[in-house]
């Protein structure tokens, strides 16, 4: 028992022991296999945690919270929203400041935030990105059927929020990244249970919000989820068209904002930009060269994703979701401009929860090398530090993709298109292989 986590990790790939899903209340139902070190230790992390664990927990990321909310700078990111809602309430267009970037439906989310007093907004925004982010965390969890009472739930986001530093700093900012890491798991654990429409109209309104996930109508699309990707579509543009329509100047949005967000914003941003279109030539690359590079990195991840998706499991078929909906924005990250660190906090959770699974990537030692550079409390060098943070967040931006990339394309059984017949659930063997099934309740994976 004194070998290194590292170790432990590897004993789980190698093992390949099956980490049965169980219900809120299983507590005991965890990992079978060979019974080697990695079941043991996911066997242990899937038992209920004892209330001190929970007590600790919640201590935890409300001392984050709260020492937020005890600082001068807290708020930074959301403060462009909630301008662009008082101006439109003042009767000005929000696009006036080139530094609002988001869709006009969220001039109409910010809204509510805009009539909050500062000192409530202070005390509120702080704890209403914990909540988002602890709720993204539970929606990846029943993903993969983590009792939500076991030391792996309980512990595992406090955990997070203490060693991962972008967690802290989202925290602390206030972007509404949140809601996007909040609606992916909740939108993934909503298509695993075969509820696609209400996937789409989830991805819909975050995108309202803030359009990170458009990315995500890709797997809507290799899935052939028409009704999902039409509520993906049509929600945050009707959104849209109801903003455009109560504020002055909308083209705005079309003649300043998008201009400026295509060229990768300026100065004010570049020092914090991970994406290797900025940092690259950071380094002394030509640009010339480095949007080609970050390009090329994108669309083999997004060929990755496809190879992926195709892939057969012998699982429900979760872990293929999350693999290649996580793929897909991955991909979109390498050539997002701007892509900030906190970026990741959208996929980690479910990549982290997907660990219950032997053939997940986060089962590789390389998934969490990566993430070093990441965990607070490291003396970096001052050279890596400050304005130049970006060089790290690249570093794990580019690693992890890499890492996802290489678990999506190993060899593996390719499946065919679903065949499905009536009264059974797709199938991904031929269909003389097939055998009817009792019922078809099951779900589409």
């Amino acid at each position: 028992m004194g070998l290194r986590p590292s170790i432990w990790l590897l004993k789980w790939e190698n093992q390949g022991g099956r980490t049965r899903g169980a219900g809120d209340g299983d507590a005991g139902s965890g990992a079978t296999g060979s019974g080697g070190t990695g079941s043991r230790l996911i066997d242990w992390s899937l038992q209920p945690a004892a209330r001190s664990w929970q007590v600790i927990s919640l201590a935890v990321l409300l001392g984050i919270a709260v020492s937020t909310s005890l600082r001068a700078n807290w708020g930074s990111d959301n403060a462009f929203v909630v301008k662009a809602a008082e101006t439109l309430l003042a009767g000005g267009s929000p696009y006036e400041d080139k530094r609002f970037l988001y869709l006009p439906s969220a001039v109409l989310m910010a809204v509510p935030e805009a009539l909050l007093p500062r000192e409530v907004l202070r005390w509120v925004l702080p704890l209403g990105m914990s909540g988002l982010l602890g709720i993204g965390w539970l929606a990846a969890l029943r993903t993969f059927a983590v009792p939500l009472r076991s030391r792996f739930a309980v512990g595992g986001l406090a955990v997070f929020a203490l060693l991962y530093k972008p967690y802290i700093n989202l925290v602390l900012i206030g972007n509404w990244t949140a809601i996007s890491a909040a609606a992916l798991p909740v939108a993934l654990l909503l298509a695993h249970r075969n509820r696609w429409g209400s996937a789409g109209l989830v991805v819909g309104l975050a995108i309202a919000c803030k359009p990170m996930l458009v990315p995500l109508g890709l797997l809507f699309l290799v899935a052939r989820r028409w009704r999902a990707l039409a509520a993906a579509v049509l929600v945050p543009l009707g959104f849209s068209l109801a903003g455009a329509l109560v504020m002055p100047s909308p083209s705005l949005f079309f003649t300043k904002t998008l201009p400026f967000l295509l060229q990768g914003q300026d100065s004010y941003a570049l020092p914090w930009d991970a994406s290797p279109i900025a940092v690259l030539p950071r380094l002394g690359v030509p640009a010339a060269v480095a949007v080609p590079v970050a390009f090329a990195g994108a669309c083999a991840g997004l060929w990755a994703a496809w190879v992926r998706w195709r892939r057969e499991d012998t699982d429900g078929g979760e872990l293929r979701l999350v693999e290649t909906a996580c793929m897909v924005m991955l991909a979109a990250f390498l050539v997002s401009r701007p892509s900030f660190d906190h970026y990741l906090l959208v996929v980690l959770p479910l990549l982290m929860a997907s660990v219950v699974r032997p053939d997940a990537a986060a089962r590789s030692p390389w998934f969490w090398a990566v993430l070093g550079p990441q965990v607070a409390g490291v003396p970096w060098p001052s050279e890596l530090e400050a304005k130049r943070r970006a060089f790290k967040d690249c570093a794990t931006l580019c690693g992890l993709t890499i890492v996802l990339a290489c678990r999506a394309v190993r060899s593996g059984r390719v499946t065919l298109e679903p065949v499905t017949t009536a009264g059974s659930p797709p199938r991904t063997e031929p269909e003389c292989a097939a055998t009817p099934a009792e019922s078809a309740s099951r779900t589409a994976f």
